[in-house]
């Protein structure tokens, strides 16, 4: 059982006054993945041009290095600005406070079915405080 307040009060406590979107995100994708029991790839792909995500700070194996927004899961939650839970997978938005999309946050499992509501009901919030001064 993951203990989302315990992992939502060490994220704030070490992102506290940071804006440094590689920074956050490094942060966040390594208290995810070691605390998630079913998290076996956890990353971020950044914005970096129109309609591209490149790889962001990751923990697990290697993944894509580019992925364009017509392309898969990532690319549609980049295009849609919506949550994509597929049968495995979650990814998630992130914008900054600006509604600026920074990147998306995906989460990979070896689990079927690994992430649910609840995780959306956690993680969508706290992506949103994490990531609203971010620059």
């Amino acid at each position: 059982e993951t203990d989302m307040q315990d992992i939502t009060n060490s994220i704030r406590a070490l992102t506290h006054g940071e804006t440094d979107t590689v920074a956050l995100m490094a942060t966040v994708v390594c208290e995810i993945h070691h605390a998630h029991p079913f998290a076996d790839w956890t990353g971020f792909y950044r914005v970096t041009a129109p309609n591209l995500l490149k790889i962001g700070p990751y923990q697990g194996g290697h993944g894509c290095l580019v992925i364009p927004f017509s392309r898969g899961v990532c690319g549609a939650c980049a295009r849609t600005g919506q949550v994509q839970n597929v049968p495995d997978v979650e990814v998630l938005p992130v914008w900054n406070g600006g509604g600026k999309l920074l990147g998306v946050l995906d989460l990979d499992s070896n689990t079927p079915a690994a992430f649910t509501q609840a995780d959306e009901d956690w993680l969508v919030p706290l992506l949103a405080e994490v990531f609203r001064d971010a620059v």
